[in-house]
């Protein structure tokens, strides 16, 4: 033990101290709490040895009388007492599991957690479908660099599809009619997939690196307060009011060399497609430059896309079968993100009150969407489609909003569920530079196939007098209100 360590043990010799303060280890990137605890034992074991022979305190030449071999005794035992306290507190320091994404606000979080609160780390990245193996490998070494105990990659890409993809497509869930909440919905998955792991190994608490200005703190807060409110949930980001140098800047200082520059624009990516942030989405006359997005345009011209759907899902692509419906979304993605499709900026309605501003692309989320409308606009009925409207626009802001686990969210989907039965067929789409067109359907079960006219042209199903009928009847309540209420006509003046 070093010498200059805090405050001396009254009955150790005179080159044991007692330390007051934790040291952080110089050869690592964790605080060492264990170290301190290892110091104690050591300097206990010390005492013990010095007890069990001759107290340090009395001259060797001198007798050992009874009352020494008293006080050796006592001092053992007080001894073996101190040294289960310590053995206690080595191994029950808390533990929190972070939502880790291997970017600036939870790198911080990772280091700070670990190194100035001393917590075990337990890093859990769920992953939503946007990150490649290369990619889950850099960021569990980041983890680890970092100072976690642990890390793990919680694949939760094929329970967000079930539970909440399919239903976005089905309700042609499009925010504002632009955005395809990527990453509105995403978030409320990687929540339950950190609350479960939390729970599996006894974590006292859990943490994310929002910040106190956005929707994902609403989204992870809520979600691990329903599924486990006996969970403590940190929030370092967000309580200490960090700024993104600040946290820069820490790093740094504890040894943490990265490319920072990558870390301009805030990107998170997934299955369902990526939000991007910086500088220009903060300021409503700017945009977002080129090399802010993650996919570049990599081809000219033109090419076509067909898109095939079986109840709703999506069946094929190109006239390749799918059975995998994630691959296909993957494939489509893969179409549409070589023309740069997809772009665009969100501006909304926050949960917290204010409007944001964020940038996207989604090339397989549009294209899926607006296909998926054009083939229902051929086989619902006018109020099918009303309906399906009003309920896909309520689930939409529901997820958004960080309500998927209210009970509604059941309704809607199985009346989404049940409003596919017939939405099947193929949507052709002719696709270009930043841009598309839909091209048609063809469906077995589209309605403008039927033998009762073609609009505009033919009637089959009804004769001119059947018309005149028609009209003369469905014109009554109006009839009978403008009878009553203006013997004439409708003022023109309201």
């Amino acid at each position: 033990m070093s010498s200059s360590a805090g405050a001396r043990c009254p009955y150790a010799p005179t080159h044991i101290k007692l330390r007051r303060k934790r040291r952080r280890c110089p050869d690592a990137s964790v605080g060492c709490v264990t170290t301190q605890a290892s110091e104690i034992i050591e300097c206990l074991h010390t005492l013990s040895l010095s007890a069990g022979a001759r107290c340090h305190r009395v001259p060797a030449y001198m007798t050992v009388t009874h009352n020494t071999i008293i006080f050796s005794y006592t001092l053992y035992i007080l001894h073996c007492f101190l040294y289960l306290c310590a053995f206690c507190y080595l191994y029950t320091m808390k533990k929190v599991v972070l939502a880790f994404s291997g970017g600036l606000d939870t790198s911080f979080c990772a280091m700070y957690l670990a190194r100035e609160k001393g917590y075990e780390v337990y890093t859990a990245l769920a992953n939503t479908g946007g990150f490649s193996d290369a990619e889950l490998k850099r960021i569990e070494e980041r983890a680890y660099r970092l100072g976690a105990k642990r890390h793990v990659n919680l694949d939760v890409t094929e329970e967000y599809y079930e539970k909440s993809i399919r239903y976005m497509i089905f309700g042609n869930v499009l925010r504002n009619g632009t955005y395809p909440i990527s990453v509105s919905s995403e978030r409320i998955f990687q929540a339950m997939a950190i609350i479960r792991h939390a729970r599996e190994i006894g974590a006292d608490y859990v943490a994310h690196g929002s910040t106190g200005a956005g929707n994902d703190q609403v989204r992870f807060d809520l979600t691990f307060n329903v599924l486990a409110p006996e969970i403590g949930i940190i929030t370092p980001t967000r309580d200490m009011t960090l700024t993104r140098e600040y946290e820069i800047n820490y790093l740094k200082e504890n040894g943490y060399e990265d490319d920072f520059a990558k870390m301009a624009y805030s990107i998170n990516k997934g299955l369902w497609g990526t939000s991007i942030g910086g500088c220009e989405t903060l300021k409503p006359d700017q945009t977002l430059p080129e090399e802010a997005y993650p996919s570049q345009l990599q081809v000219s011209g033109e090419a076509t896309l067909r898109i095939g759907f079986k109840k709703g899902e999506i069946s094929s692509v190109n006239g390749n079968h799918f059975t995998d419906k994630i691959a296909a979304i993957r494939e489509i993605e893969r179409e549409g993100s070589r023309f740069a499709i997809g772009r665009d900026m969100h501006i909304g309605d926050t949960i917290i009150g204010i409007k944001g501003r964020v940038g996207f692309e989604a090339a397989a989320p549009l294209l899926i969407i607006n296909s998926h409308r054009m083939l229902e606009k051929h086989t619902l009925s006018k109020w099918q489609q009303y309906w399906k409207d009003q309920i896909g626009t309520w689930y939409g802001m529901f997820l958004h909003e960080a309500q998927y686990l209210e009970p509604v969210m059941r309704d809607m989907e199985a009346f989404l569920l049940h409003s596919q039965e017939h939405v099947m067929g193929e949507v052709e789409i002719r696709m270009r530079p930043y841009g598309y067109t839909l091209v048609g359907v063809k469906s077995d079960h589209d309605l403008m196939k039927a033998d009762f006219g073609e609009y505009g042209e033919v009637s089959s199903a009804w004769t001119p007098e059947d018309v005149k009928g028609f009209t003369k009847i469905t014109a009554i309540p109006s009839r009978i209100f403008y009878n009553v209420n203006n013997p004439t006509q409708p003022d023109e003046s309201d």
